[in-house]
């Protein structure tokens, strides 16, 4: 028999806020909204978050934590080339929340924070820098396995494969082309070559 998982009213809350979020944005979102989408009481929400600042930061936690989690297992992938690898990171991370205002849910979250939300920012910030670092890495060991080009510039080829996924996404977002970013993504593999 299957064991079903059972949501507290913290994971639900986590859930109706990060959908709403997303979608409606975060400064929009009212803590009202959260309790009638939850059907959880403002009272057991506040128990669990004691702002909805806090509310924000567990949830970029949570999705921080999700795609760290995958990055790092396909990263570890070593039966595979690098060359997959980097195409599985790439499929990845050009996901994005189909209903996100900004395509990215991190750059959704991101824009829509205040600076006074400076925790937050520097979190998402932090997770692009770990996105990089992964990138560098892989593209190091890509290098010496003879992948790719000797003379690839590593930094810079991991930023830019992260700023066209986040620029792809935003782009693809605003025309409404579920077929931009994979073009995209196809032009700059050929580029590593």
């Amino acid at each position: 028999m299957i064991k079903k998982t059972k949501f507290t009213n913290r994971d639900l809350v986590l859930k109706v806020a990060t959908t709403l979020f997303l979608e409606k944005g975060y400064q929009v979102t009212s803590m009202d909204e959260i309790v009638a989408e939850s059907k959880v009481s403002k009272t057991n929400i506040y128990y669990h978050f004691k702002s909805k600042e806090e509310l924000l930061s567990a949830i970029v936690k949570q999705m921080i934590s999700h795609y760290n989690q995958i990055m790092s297992d396909i990263a570890s992938q070593t039966h595979l080339s690098v060359t997959e690898r980097i195409g599985a990171l790439t499929v990845l991370l050009s996901e994005q929340q189909p209903n996100a205002l900004g395509g990215c849910p991190f750059l959704t979250i991101y824009v829509q924070t205040s600076h006074e939300s400076d925790f937050v920012r520097d979190e998402i910030g932090q997770f692009f820098q770990n996105q990089i670092l992964t990138l560098e890495k892989l593209l190091q060991e890509g290098i010496a396995k003879k992948e790719f080009n000797v003379h690839l510039p590593v930094s810079q080829i991991a930023a830019l494969i992260v700023s066209t996924i986040e620029g792809g996404l935003f782009i693809q977002h605003t025309r409404k082309d579920p077929t931009l970013l994979p073009t995209i993504l196809q032009a700059l593999a050929f580029m590593l070559k």
